[in-house]
């Protein structure tokens, strides 16, 4: 079986807009990777499964977008506004939030690690929704199951697409620890055995390897 990417596209020359309107759009699957936009307003628009990893997104407007499953990693949303807007198992890593407003925003299974939440506007520790780790969490694996990992991670599309690992060469206890929320650990080893051979084109999210274990 040869696992179908037809839902994963990258963007060709990422976004790069300044003081631009592209409201109520579809950027589900996009590769924002290293975006730069100011002062730019995307409402209403979807960002489901989206990666937008070392982006800047400064002074932007994000009323009623929706998040599904979107990671946020190294991520500037300096002033940025998400009033109205869903997150749904979407994750902030590293993320800097300054001035950042979450007004009236949704949020369902919504991870907030190494992120300093008291600089946004309307969030906080008792946001329903959310869950705040300082850093990664400790997690007790089996053997077996590190042993799957680091045999997934010799698949140049899995090392490249970052869920596996961390920018130090650990292991990403946080997702890790997201598809045991998930998956038994039978069911992700089975799986990581096999995508370790069939994976052959780009991926960008976490949610690939999930919906993949959810298809076996």
């Amino acid at each position: 079986m040869k696992i179908s990417m037809a839902t994963n596209r990258s963007v060709t020359g990422n976004f790069n807009y300044n003081n631009i309107e592209k409201k109520a759009k579809n950027f589900m699957y996009k590769n924002l990777e290293r975006s730069n936009c100011y002062n730019c307003d995307f409402s209403g628009s979807v960002f489901d499964f989206v990666s937008f990893r070392g982006a800047h997104f400064k002074s932007t407007n994000f009323f009623r977008c929706s998040f599904k499953y979107a990671e946020f990693i190294g991520t500037q949303l300096k002033d940025s506004d998400f009033k109205s807007a869903v997150f749904e198992n979407a994750v902030f890593d590293s993320v800097k939030l300054d001035g950042t407003n979450f007004k009236d925003a949704k949020f369902i299974n919504t991870i907030f690690l190494s992120t300093d939440i008291n600089k946004a506007k309307n969030i906080d520790i008792n946001t329903p929704g959310i869950r705040i780790f300082e850093e990664m969490p400790k997690l007790e694996i089996s053997e077996e199951l590190r042993a799957a990992i680091l045999t997934a991670m010799e698949n140049k599309y899995i090392k490249k697409a970052r869920v596996l690992d961390t920018k130090d060469g650990g292991l990403n206890t946080l997702n890790i620890m997201l598809l045991l929320e998930n998956f038994t650990e039978e069911t992700i080893i089975t799986g990581l055995k096999l995508i370790v051979t069939k994976l052959d084109r780009e991926f960008f999210t976490l949610s690939y390897i999930i919906k993949f274990l959810k298809n076996m």
